[in-house]
């Protein structure tokens, strides 16, 4: 899940909106020890500003010098990165990365339609999975590095428009089509490759940002929901209490929805949720949400706030239904990180979520009623 795409979007927006083009990097290749992996993704303004991160902030700005040819040119190009003789200094800097990495600039304007950026950024919007290919590797004058490769409604669509119609016919192959359904159900980097001539294909994939439910908009609320935003996750609250449930509240929330607990099935679609955490500090309003959870598959992740003893008696009123949450609810929600400030609890909170999502080894955290 390398290829973010929010932390780019700001600076997207500013340039697209004055018509100035921009450098996209894409990282294809790693070797050793690195800061980011296969997709990640950079972006460059011919200012030298950029967006994202593919080091520790060491590489940058030499990217940036290279971007600016990329951008005046539109010729793609690749810059390779070998940081793995710990006596190679970078600037008089000793990085201690020990690996390499291999970058490639491509150019996002008016010229390319701002693609792929425009691709991936109306995926996003709509929260849909998405992949593009890029040529990284070709033996045919006719197919550029750099060309790109877009879902089509019936077949893939290559750009630029100017590639000859043999250029085209290679990259609409079904083998291209079914590697960027793959790439896009699985958010996974791939290739593909052919020969005669030698081409190859980066299959970059959108990943998309989890969703996260909080049932319980108080002012406690508010550090978990920054966290999160913060991480460019999509936050959605649900209170009952018009005081509680207001947007002003949440400015970096995707959603706050006014609605009683026993209509949440009908006010959020639960199934787009990677998580929810329940902490409305309404025993009666909690007690809903779990039975509304309960009865739903999704999400994977329940989190209940407060003590041992609260959750075993929101659990005794739920009778049989509690079963159901076997094995997804963690209550109390978080890590014990220590701390009792609002922002304490946040943290562990986040912290916990952020570790379920991205498969990190934990201790059994999860109640079995």
């Amino acid at each position: 899940m390398e290829s973010s795409l929010g932390p780019l979007l700001p600076l997207l927006e500013r340039e697209r909106a004055a018509g100035r083009a921009l450098a996209l990097g894409v990282l294809v290749h790693t070797a050793g020890s690195t800061y980011r992996k296969p997709g990640a993704l950079l972006l460059i303004a011919q200012s030298g500003e950029y967006a994202g991160l593919l080091s520790g902030g060491c590489l940058e700005g030499d990217l940036a010098e290279h971007a600016r040819e990329v951008i005046e040119t539109g010729r793609a190009r690749f810059v390779t990165y070998d940081l793995r003789d710990e006596r190679d200094l970078v600037w008089g800097l000793g990085l201690g990365c020990e690996g390499a990495m291999r970058i490639l600039l491509l150019r996002a304007g008016p010229e390319e339609q701002w693609e792929p950026l425009a691709h991936l950024a109306s995926a996003l919007a709509a929260h849909s999975p998405a992949a593009v290919g890029i040529v990284t590797e070709s033996a045919d004058a006719e197919l550029p590095v750099g060309a790109l490769v877009l879902p089509g409604p019936t077949s893939p669509q290559p750009l630029p428009r100017s590639l000859s119609r043999r250029a085209k016919a290679r990259l609409t192959v079904p083998s291209v089509a079914t590697a960027l359904d793959s790439a896009r159900e699985t958010a996974a980097v791939g290739w593909v490759e052919d020969s005669a001539p030698v081409w190859r294909l980066f299959l970059l994939p959108l990943s998309l940002p989890p969703r996260l439910l909080l049932l319980g908009a108080g002012p406690d609320a508010l550090p978990v929901a920054d966290f999160a935003a913060r991480q460019h996750w999509k936050v959605t609250l649900v209170d009952h209490r018009p005081a509680y449930a207001d947007p002003s509240h949440f400015p970096l929330a995707e959603r706050v929805v006014l609605s009683r607990p026993e209509a949440l099935a009908h006010a959020v679609d639960l199934g787009g949720f990677s998580a929810a955490v329940v902490m409305s500090h309404h025993l009666p309003s909690d007690l809903e949400y779990l039975r509304t959870l309960a009865q739903s598959p999704a999400p994977r992740y329940i989190g209940l706030l407060g003590p041992p003893a609260r959750r075993d008696k929101l659990l005794g009123e739920l009778g049989p239904q509690a079963e159901t949450l076997s094995g997804r609810l963690r209550a109390p929600v978080g890590f014990d990180l220590g701390g009792r400030t609002p922002e304490s609890i946040a943290l562990a909170i986040v912290a916990e979520i952020h570790a379920f999502l991205w498969g990190a080894p934990q201790r059994e955290r999860t109640v079995r009623p």
